[in-house]
């Protein structure tokens, strides 16, 4: 039986983004399950010692954009280096997809949370905008009245809550985080090292 890897994501990042179809492959190469939350990297940042991404110096910036274009074009994912919508609200997408994930599991929450940041960063449509969810919602083959009236839901942020503390419990501080048991794998830059951990049973 492959291992269980839970996946703190944002789906504000373009990080997270640009490994989300190679940790699919992945996961299902050796056989291992998976869990994504949503978490809120807004309450992680500071409680971890991180900056959001407008309070970083300039020269982490300029860098930051030079990398999503190496790794853009290094992974030829077609992707807007600055979104019209980034960042995007994202506290009720975040919830749709808990709530996915809670009453129909796993798979269905991660192809809608995969379908979110698709539709962010490769077609530069406002993920955070509730017309454009339910779009999506329906794109990946869910009822889309019944999942919007669900993620509407207070439990679902306060899911997200509980899941966000959590995260911090077990170290996590970035977006994407791939855990397996006490092991963090940080960044889609270090999927070669969990692919490692997965084949190693």
């Amino acid at each position: 039986m492959g291992l269980h890897v839970d996946y703190f994501a944002s789906l504000n990042s373009p990080w997270t983004h640009l490994g989300a179809a190679r940790l699919e492959a992945m996961v299902e190469r050796h056989g291992a399950t998976l869990r994504i939350y949503p978490v809120d990297f807004g309450t992680i940042f500071p409680a971890s010692g991180g900056l959001p991404l407008p309070k970083r110096s300039p020269q982490r910036q300029a860098y930051r954009m030079q990398e999503l274009e190496r790794w853009r074009d290094h992974l030829g994912i077609p992707i807007h280096l600055k979104p019209r919508a980034h960042p995007a609200n994202e506290g009720f997408a975040a919830s749709c997809v808990i709530a996915v994930r809670e009453t129909l599991g796993d798979g269905p929450a991660l192809a809608l949370a995969h379908r979110l940041l698709k539709a962010l960063w490769e077609e530069d449509q406002d993920s955070g905008e509730r017309t454009v969810i339910e779009a999506l919602i329906r794109e990946v083959g869910l009822d889309a009245a019944a999942v919007m009236a669900l993620g509407s839901e207070d439990r679902w942020a306060e899911q997200r809550g509980q899941d966000t503390q959590a995260a911090l419990a077990r170290g996590v501080f970035g977006a994407p985080s791939y855990v397996v048991g006490a092991e963090i794998f940080w960044g889609q830059d270090r999927l070669e090292f969990l692919e490692r951990r997965l084949a190693r049973g």
